[in-house]
């Protein structure tokens, strides 16, 4: 089973908030999860967001695949990953 870097949605209806998780492929959006990297808040101008830099270089390394809107946070808001993403 293969481990993936995805967002998992919280907040109320029109006002999204949502957690960078680590979870099994799998799994439901919404449902079980292995960690919490870090939040994206898209409401705030400009968007909030949260890495655990030293975490998601661990789940990189033990091989978690991000997926493609969290890759772009990553790009954008982190700097200094030396990962690869």
């Amino acid at each position: 089973m293969a481990v993936h870097i995805r967002l998992t949605r919280k907040g109320r209806k029109k006002q999204p908030f949502y957690r960078i998780i680590v979870a099994n492929s799998q799994s439901s959006r919404d449902g079980k999860f292995l960690d919490i990297l870090g939040t994206y808040d898209p409401m705030r101008e400009p968007a909030a967001v949260q890495i655990d830099t030293e975490k998601l270089a661990q789940w990189t390394e033990k091989g978690a695949i991000p997926s493609v809107t969290v890759r772009s946070l990553i790009k954008k808001h982190v700097t200094s990953v030396e990962t690869a993403v």
